[in-house]
């Protein structure tokens, strides 16, 4: 079983900031990656965002190849107010061999897709953990 783990330490620009202040664009700030089988992952991904209610909240992350294709998408069926970040996970994810790298982005009810974007090289999945750090 291989595993990749992306996380994010801090997030500067985006409004994020761990303790005292929320981001009110969703923020993803971990992702874990591990190939269950040939060609199929398990996903998890940690998104911080201000949930304020069903009017505003993280609704859904997605996996996209290079080229922009959507692989898989992960829908939030509701807020999560109280829970900050939280941690979803997609199991059987196909992702061909000849994908050597994805990314990964989140969406909120109102501000739509971040334009944060996690880049994940799976050839990093032969080592143990492989951290990503957004850059300061």
């Amino acid at each position: 079983m291989k595993r990749i783990n992306a996380v994010c330490l801090t997030a500067v620009g985006l409004g994020c900031m761990l303790g005292s202040a929320w981001a009110s664009v969703a923020t993803i700030v971990a992702v874990e990656m591990t190939e269950q089988a040939p060609q199929s992952w398990q996903v998890a991904v940690s998104v911080l965002h201000d949930d304020s209610g069903w009017e505003h909240y993280a609704d859904k992350w997605r996996v996209l190849d290079p080229q922009g294709r959507v692989l898989a998408e992960r829908v939030l069926l509701h807020p999560h107010v109280e829970e900050q970040p939280f941690t979803r996970s997609l199991d059987s994810v196909v992702i061909p061999e000849t994908i050597g790298v994805v990314y990964i982005e989140v969406h909120d009810t109102q501000s739509a897709w971040a334009s944060q974007r996690v880049e994940l090289d799976l050839s990093q999945a032969k080592q143990a953990t492989v951290k990503w750090e957004m850059p300061k």
